[in-house]
């Protein structure tokens, strides 16, 4: 029997939990945390994004020239499912390079776990939180005279 797009979907998102936790610990295990979030997870949800995308694109209704289009696209479930992984994917990778850039600024990890929450739920809105926390940090820095 072929897979199930709804059956794929009920993995992937603990998959990407398991990478979110280990950034969340990252303090305790900074090499594996990044080992995992940082490369296995988002490598293999990679793969999986890649075959749903060679398997199921040339089927897909819609495209990319307008929203329309764009709406009609994610009416198939397996582009959907794909959108879907993409989303789990590079969320994954920005929230390790959050991880990655703050401990090597100083930055608190209590800190950046509000931007790494952020980043799991809305994406681009961590990165932008994370962007002004780092904002904040060099504007500290100046202000007490030390390099950021």
């Amino acid at each position: 029997m072929p897979p199930d797009p709804h059956a794929l979907f009920q993995l992937t998102g603990p998959l990407a939990l398991m990478g979110w936790l280990a950034l969340a610990l990252f303090p305790l295990a900074p090499r594996l945390s990044q080992a995992v979030a940082a490369l296995a997870i988002p490598a293999l949800l990679s793969v999986g994004y890649t075959a749903l995308i060679l398997v199921h694109w040339s089927e897909a209704p819609g495209g990319f020239g307008s929203l329309a289009e764009v709406m009609a696209l994610f009416t198939d479930p397996w582009i959907a499912l794909a959108g879907w992984v993409h989303y789990l994917a590079f969320d994954l990778f920005v929230g390790a390079w959050i991880t990655r850039t703050a401990r090597a600024e100083g930055i608190a990890h209590l800190l950046i776990l509000p931007c790494l929450v952020l980043t799991f739920l809305f994406g681009p809105a961590g990165f932008l939180a994370f962007t002004a926390l780092r904002a904040a940090y060099a504007a500290r820095a100046r202000m007490q005279g030390v390099p950021a």
